[in-house]
């Protein structure tokens, strides 16, 4: 994965303001002083407590005013739409032990609990994802 992030940042021109951070996103040495984190489909794959942790820590490495941003298949409240996300969340509870599709409410709930505010769900034209966008006051 490391590899093929460092070769879409030097296709995209923006290698000189990319690094990589090798090993796990729960223990690895992230630093701090970020403006942005983008967490792309990778909260599923966790309970609710467990990204709650991983948020505190990205919350914890992030600058005041900084911005959350999340990636994922966000069903509706009634877990039931939209389809892609209804059946992804399926997916999930066949092959995690305790990931999910969170809805909305949901991820914006871990991201309060995390210390984040104002979180809002940005649709994704021609896309069965959406994004998530919360701040660090």
């Amino acid at each position: 994965m490391l590899q093929i992030a460092e070769e879409n940042a030097r296709k995209a021109g923006v290698a000189d303001r990319h690094h990589l951070i090798p090993g796990s996103a729960f223990d690895a040495e992230i630093g701090n002083g970020y403006d942005a984190v983008l967490i792309t489909n990778f909260l599923h794959h966790f309970d609710p407590a467990t990204n709650e942790t991983l948020l505190r820590r990205f919350f914890a490495a992030m600058n005041p005013g900084g911005q959350l941003v999340i990636l994922e298949f966000v069903p509706n409240e009634d877990r039931l739409s939209p389809p892609p996300a209804a059946m992804f969340s399926l997916i999930m509870l066949a092959n995690t032990e305790s990931g999910d599709a969170y809805t909305f409410a949901e991820l914006a709930q871990m991201c309060s609990n995390a210390g984040f505010r104002d979180a809002k769900q940005l649709p994704i034209e021609g896309s069965p994802e959406a994004l998530v966008v919360a701040q660090k006051p």
